[in-house]
């Protein structure tokens, strides 16, 4: 009998150890998730912040490309109007 509680002290040891290598490996794991987790979010709102630079750069370009593009639109009405208005005189001139 004296065997079977020997064996029995053994196997709890066994499992005990087996939980606490468990705990330990479960405990790294968790550590390692967070820590990349981390670092995923952090270079994650690097890079969303370069992007956005970016993006500020490329909206004042494109404003500024804008407000050429309608002040050349705007001069283009004014030579055509202004070559109406002399054709009109000039038909004037011709037909009156």
């Amino acid at each position: 009998m004296s065997t079977k509680k020997t064996n029995n002290v053994k196997f709890t040891d066994t499992v005990n150890k087996v939980l606490d290598t468990a705990k330990t490996s479960v405990k790294k794991a968790n550590d390692f998730a967070l820590n990349t987790t981390e670092e995923v979010v952090t270079d994650s709102i690097t890079i969303a912040s370069e992007w956005q630079q970016v993006l500020d750069k490329a909206l004042k370009g494109g404003v500024h490309l804008l407000d050429n593009q309608q002040n050349l639109v705007f001069d283009t009405l004014e030579s055509y109007k202004k070559q109406l208005v002399s054709g009109k005189k000039r038909l004037g001139k011709i037909f009156a």
